[in-house]
């Protein structure tokens, strides 16, 4: 399973099917089902809150990746980014975490996530 779908199946159940990199719906629909959203703040909340650490998934994607029990490395953080399509330097560690944060939002987004206000995606 790619790393993307780790990060939706974690978010909304082992069924959830995402959009391709590219947009559009994904083969056999989209993650929540038609009509309906799934809050992605009460979700990844309670993750953090098991982790017993501080945090912040709301503006970092290594700790979305950990509140979730997905590996956070670097490695694992450049194959996200390729599977996502970045284009950047991916050794610019702190460039391409920014993007991969946009990027996994607007995903969540554009798959039936409700996100919080003050996330821009």
């Amino acid at each position: 399973m790619s790393i993307f779908g780790k990060i939706m199946s974690a978010i909304f159940g082992s069924k959830a099917t995402a959009a391709p990199a590219g947009g559009g719906a994904a083969a056999g629909g989209s993650a929540a089902p038609a009509g309906q959203t799934v809050d992605v703040a009460p979700i990844l909340d309670k993750a953090v809150a098991a982790k017993k650490e501080k945090l912040e998934w709301r503006t970092s994607i290594v700790d979305l990746m950990k509140a979730l029990d997905i590996d956070s490395s670097f490695n694992a953080r450049k194959e996200l980014a390729k599977e996502l399509g970045y284009t950047g330097d991916s050794n610019d560690s702190a460039s391409m975490n920014i993007w991969l944060h946009k990027q996994v939002m607007a995903k969540l987004a554009a798959n039936g996530g409700k996100l919080p206000p003050e996330i821009k995606h």
